[in-house]
């Protein structure tokens, strides 16, 4: 079922997600619901998904930076590489958030990250993500962790954007 996505200033999103432990029902539903609601965001287009943007504090995100989706459950960060993006690459890769349309800013990610996880069947997975999958992977565990970008943007000192009319606009973040 297409759930709403929370606002960016739901307090929801700041409260930190509880593993998963009990693969049943209710989980397969909110992966489908998870998988329902990435369907249909296109404006803007979403590529990532977290369980608590849907209202449910478990730790699962989906990711789709192509055509497939991946089911990413109670993922660990095992190692994360030194190189981050360059501010040339920030400036390509704008990050923005479904929680807040349309707002984007030029964050710092590591280039690569290795993370274990549970696929949607309960299968241990351990798998290398480099460049944009890496940032998905990032963003989305900082959901789980009760993170927006914004508070990256305020950590790394970058400014927020708003695309308005297919330009740029700078904008003041207030939290």
């Amino acid at each position: 079922m297409i759930k709403n996505v929370l606002d960016a200033q739901d307090p929801n999103l700041r409260l930190k997600s509880k593993p998963i432990v009990k693969f049943d029902k209710k989980i397969a539903q909110i992966i489908k619901d998870l998988k329902d609601t990435i369907s249909v965001q296109k404006d803007p287009e979403g590529i990532g998904l977290a369980a608590p943007q849907i209202g449910k504090r478990l730790r699962m995100f989906i990711m789709k930076p192509e055509k497939t989706i991946t089911v990413v459950i109670n993922p660990q960060i095992i190692s994360m590489s030194k190189n981050k993006t360059t501010a040339e690459e920030n400036r390509k890769i704008m990050e923005g958030c479904l929680s807040l349309p349309h707002y984007y800013g030029p964050l710092k990610r590591a280039k690569k990250v290795k993370v274990k996880y549970l696929d949607e069947n309960g299968k241990p997975i351990l798998k290398e993500f480099v460049g944009l999958e890496s940032q998905i992977i990032q963003h989305e565990i900082d959901h789980l962790d009760g993170r927006l970008f914004i508070d990256r943007l305020l950590e790394q000192k970058e400014s927020l954007y708003e695309f308005i009319d297919g330009e740029w606009e700078k904008v003041d973040l207030i939290l």
